[in-house]
């Protein structure tokens, strides 16, 4: 009778027989709603750990490949620097070329003349030896 009436008033023993203002079914759903919401904050804490794990590996994945990136620009920036100085190299001997056979055609033209020169210096030292 006496738990009755202070039960109306809203007062409640609990297992231990200790005076507690809530019923103890609402005492022990929230004492288990608190272990849910602890492992609920675990599990939670735990994913934020995996997910911080994953962010930490995609960044320094992201640094490596930005990294491999600026190598291939640099090794393609190489091989056009490369191209063009060839180019320009093959340019240079195709003038040089040019010029020695412009230089190849005079010595030619030249030869021609001084060939023309000794024959006809010839002929006339053999006019003048036959007129003697």
């Amino acid at each position: 009778m006496a738990r009755a009436a202070l039960g109306a008033a809203g007062l409640h023993f609990d297992e231990l027989n200790k005076l507690r203002v809530l019923e103890p079914e609402v005492a022990a759903q929230t004492a288990q709603l608190r272990e849910e919401c602890r492992a609920f904050v675990d599990k939670t804490a735990e994913f934020q750990k995996i997910v911080g794990s994953l962010v930490e590996l995609v960044d320094q994945l992201a640094k490596a490949a930005e990294s491999e990136k600026m190598k291939a620009i640099g090794a393609q920036n190489l091989l056009k620097s490369i191209a063009k100085q060839r180019e320009a190299q093959e340019q240079q001997l195709q003038a040089l070329i040019a010029e020695k056979k412009m230089q190849l055609e005079r010595y030619r033209i030249e030869y021609e003349t001084l060939c023309k020169v000794e024959a006809d210096q010839n002929e006339f030292i053999d006019q003048f030896i036959f007129q003697k």
